[in-house]
Formats: structure tokens, sequence, C-alpha cells
């Protein structure tokens, strides 16, 4: 029995692409995104949770020091192939409407008391910033996945923009916010 899998927000990337070689340094890059924007949630969600790993409050900065530092590189990798693919894509293409919302009410979480009991000391609306973003940025994917499984992929006007909006958001204030939580 073999098994088909099932489609991705990486094929309605490549799918639409102009040039392939373009889509597949985006598809890589944004899943070094994915998984390292998984990596800082999934943190952050533990200690919401009370789950205090690292056991000591040194061990947790430098956890967080090190998944910030790990996004916010993936993120200044994305720079360039992104602008290429929204290069590329744009040519024949009139700007639409993004495929995904803004925030949803979980993505809103106040973690300055999860800070403070997991002993971190590092500005809370800066670690809201980017957990935000980063949230936004992970359920953005899964939707477009969602939406290859189903066939009812976003048209290449819509998948411009919504690359474009992700860009703005990510490439702005979630790195220098990132880049914050790294060396503090």
């Amino acid at each position: 029995m073999q098994r088909v899998s099932e489609p991705t927000w990486a094929d309605v990337i490549e799918e639409c692409a102009v040039e392939q070689p373009t889509a597949l340094r985006l598809v890589a890059q944004l899943g070094a995104c994915e998984a390292s924007a998984l990596s800082f949630c999934r943190l952050l969600e533990r200690w919401a949770r009370g789950d205090a790993h690292p056991s000591t409050p040194g061990e947790r900065q430098s956890a967080l020091r090190h998944a910030a530092d790990r996004i916010e590189t993936a993120l200044a990798g994305l720079e360039e192939p992104l602008k290429r693919y929204l290069l590329e894509l744009e040519a024949d293409i009139a700007e639409g409407r993004s495929w995904y919302g803004g925030p949803g009410a979980a993505e809103l979480v106040d973690w300055a008391p999860v800070l403070v009991r997991a002993g971190v000391s590092v500005r809370p609306e800066r670690v809201t910033q980017a957990y935000l973003e980063l949230a936004v940025l992970v359920r953005a994917l899964e939707g477009l996945s969602a939406a290859a499984r189903i066939e009812a992929m976003p048209d290449p006007p819509a998948l411009w923009a919504g690359l474009f909006d992700l860009r703005e958001n990510l490439l702005g204030r979630a790195v220098d916010d990132l880049r914050a939580i790294a060396i503090s």
C-alpha cells in the first residue's frame, strides 16, 4: 500500500512560482522559519502551562535567547528569497487580497506573568510582539496547507498579497524584537 502525501503550503508556493529555483529557495527558508517559529512559540507555551524546563532561570533565559536567535537568523535568510519570489510573481499580476486573517484571540497573550514566573529577564512587550508575529506566520502557513488540501488554493494575486503582508510584519519590528530578546 502506497501512501500519497497531502499537499502543503510548499506546493502552493511552487505551483504559483514563475521560476522554480526561486520557489525552492523560498520553500527551504520558509521551512526553516516555520520550524524555528514553532520552537520559539512552544517554549513560551510550555512555560505558560507551568512546565519549568529548563530547570533554572538562567537556563530558561539562555533557552529563550537561543530560540530568539534561531528565528531571527531564519528570518534574516528569508528576506532575499521572499523579495525575489514577490518580484517575479508581481510582474504578471495585480495585487490581490491576503489569504490569511489578522491575529486571533489565542495569539494575544500577556507574557509578563509567564516571564516573571520563569525567572526570565526580558521586556515582555517584545516577547508578546514576537510571539504574535510568529504565531500568525505559523497559522498562515497552516491555512495555506489546508487550502491546498481542499483544493481551494489562493490565486497568485492573493498569494502575493499574503506573502507581502508576512514580509512586512516579520522583517520589520519582529526581527528587531527577536534580536533584542536574543541579546538580553
